[in-house]
């Protein structure tokens, strides 16, 4: 055992993070898979990396530095090689003055600086790092800017790339640009390319962010490798194209909406990221209000009608579908669905894909699932009047349908019914309710503190001048320095009752509507979001950025306590 490890063994009893005899399961773990310390301590799961690494860092008096707390640059890689990066587990972090900062395993490992400082002809500043995460930098590092120096970027736009091109580099570049975005809960992957460089950037909460990517010289690979993956034409690039595959990450499988487009600079490429194994939320889990769920089940205990759900792409509609359907599928029920795509596989559930380019839409599947004795139908989107005709016939006899449509709010669904040219007493004798939902981020739990509040926001919102019991995320290596992790919905929820079936049965406006909905308790969207921004699970401007403020009666402002 190196005198190091000896040290190391010392100090981590001393601090009382191990004891004697975890060392000794950790030595016999060490001899029997030829490991070192730090790697049997981890891979034995007797203690945390980071905590092996600051141990480390005040054993050899040299300083620690948290690679989550920045965004390397990958263009660093040309520095040093791969193979001296994986031999030593080093990376170079950045040049400042002539001295280049060091990211190493071992910043006492003299012969490693030394052949870095040859290298690089400049001085070096060793620094230490945690040894999974530097492994994990190196690794993704080195693979998405492998084939920098293979092409030139003005040879660009003269070589078509074919088949043959799609080099093991560039593989291992696309595999780590999608476990990337899997590890770090994207929902899109854009690939961007411009004249002198090519973006990454990967959607996440719902807010683009850039990402370091790989050199533009490999972005004919990356196209070209993405293409064969998606079973799309190898030899169009002047047309767009769409195409789908799948791929496992950390035991989950992953489906992939892929779309590509010409532009001036090269093919555009995004992708959408589905988890088709994921588990189906609880509506609670959602961050629906106790009171909304309530009325929203009982909706869906109806024997028939229609239950709408609205809101912009991406506002969770269609996760909020399957949590209905989550409570209402069991064997006595024959529940199908008609989606685009499918995203999420249940039991008991038939689920059609739609096919427009075979003429299987979601008007001519509805037709034909009539047929086949359901319960409870699932269209994933009412887009035109044939269908929303269909749909609504269904609901009139004696089926649960549920569907979406694209509005801002609940009360705009009516107008929106009204535009496919819907008879009113239709709507009301199908309608059940409609729910209007958007997502907002959540302040990140780990760095969240108080927030101030200005007064042009607090009158925004109705509020009184001292209410300052909001928080606020300041940015940790935990949520990206962004103060936001994860997202939470705000909800609305229209009933038709009696008094709504009036006044829609004698063409009363959105604007009457609203008045009278809010007038029989419907809490809106942004009344929602004050009651989360409250219980510090997101902030005012997030809700501001979501929802529209929209005040029923101007000549009598809302109290605040309508938000509470």
């Amino acid at each position: 055992m190196r005198d190091r490890d000896v040290f190391l063994e010392r100090a981590l009893v001393e601090e009382g993070l191990i004891t004697s005899a975890q060392v000794a399961i950790a030595r016999a773990f060490a001899r029997e898979n030829e490991l070192d310390l730090v790697d049997a301590l981890t891979k034995s799961k007797i203690l945390g990396s980071r905590d092996i690494a600051l141990t480390r860092a005040s054993v050899c008096e040299a300083t620690f530095v948290e690679l989550s707390d920045f965004e390397p640059c990958f263009a660093n890689t040309q520095a040093i090689p791969r193979s001296m990066a994986d031999r030593f587990c080093a990376f170079p972090l950045f040049l400042t003055d002539g001295v280049l900062t060091l990211a190493i395993d071992d910043p006492l490992d003299l012969e490693a600086t030394d052949q870095v400082r040859q290298i690089v002809k400049c001085e070096v500043e060793a620094v230490l790092c945690e040894r999974e995460a530097l492994r994990s930098l190196i690794n993704r590092a080195y693979s998405l800017n492998a084939g920098q120096a293979e092409r030139a970027p003005s040879d660009i736009a003269e070589v078509a790339p074919n088949e043959d091109e799609v080099s093991p580099p560039v593989v291992a570049a696309v595999n780590q640009l999608l476990a990337d975005a899997a590890s770090q809960r994207a929902s899109d992957i854009h690939v961007n390319p411009d004249e002198n460089v090519l973006h990454l950037r990967y959607r996440i909460d719902g807010v683009l962010q850039m990402k370091q990517g790989p050199a533009l010289s490999m972005h004919p690979g990356i196209v070209q490798r993405l293409k064969v993956m998606a079973s799309m034409d190898l030899t169009q690039s002047r047309r767009p194209q769409d195409g789908k595959f799948r791929f496992k990450h950390d035991g989950r499988l992953i489906d992939v909406r892929m779309s590509t487009i010409p532009t001036v600079c090269g093919e555009n490429v995004v992708m959408r990221l589905l988890a088709s194994n994921q588990a189906v939320s609880d509506l609670h889990e959602l961050g629906m209000p106790s009171q909304l769920v309530t009325e929203f089940t009982e909706l869906l205990a109806q024997p028939y009608g229609m239950l709408l759900v609205t809101g912009p792409t991406g506002s969770g509609k269609t996760t909020t579908l399957y949590a209905a359907l989550s409570k209402l599928n069991d064997p006595s029920r024959n529940i199908m669905t008609i989606e685009d795509p499918v995203e999420i596989r249940l039991p008991y559930v038939r689920q059609i894909q739609v096919h427009p380019e075979i003429g299987l839409t979601f008007a001519s599947a509805l037709r034909s699932i009539l047929r086949q004795d359901p319960d409870v139908v699932l269209v994933g989107e009412i887009r035109d009047a044939e269908t929303a005709t269909i749909a609504l016939q269904a609901a009139l006899t004696g089926h649960l349908v549920l569907s979406t449509v694209h509005t801002n709010d609940a009360v705009g669904a009516v107008a929106r019914l009204r535009d496919f040219g819907l008879p009113s007493f239709v709507v009301n004798s199908a309608v059940l309710g409609v729910m209007a939902q958007r997502l907002v981020r959540r302040v990140c739990t780990s760095c969240q503190g108080p927030d101030h509040i200005d007064e042009l926001t607090l009158r925004r919102f109705f509020l009184d001048a001292d209410d300052q019991n909001f928080v606020r995320g300041k940015g940790c290596s935990r949520c990206g320095q962004t103060g936001y992790r994860g997202r939470v919905g705000l909800y609305e929820l229209l009933t038709f009752t009696p008094d709504i079936k009036a006044l829609v049965e004698q063409g009363g406006s959105v604007e009457r509507i609203r008045e009278l909905s809010a007038a029989q308790g419907m809490r809106q969207m942004w009344e929602d979001g004050v009651a989360k921004a409250r219980l510090s699970l997101t902030t005012l401007e997030e809700i501001a950025s979501a929802a529209s403020i929209i005040q029923i009666d101007s000549a009598t402002p809302l109290p605040a306590r309508r938000a509470a």
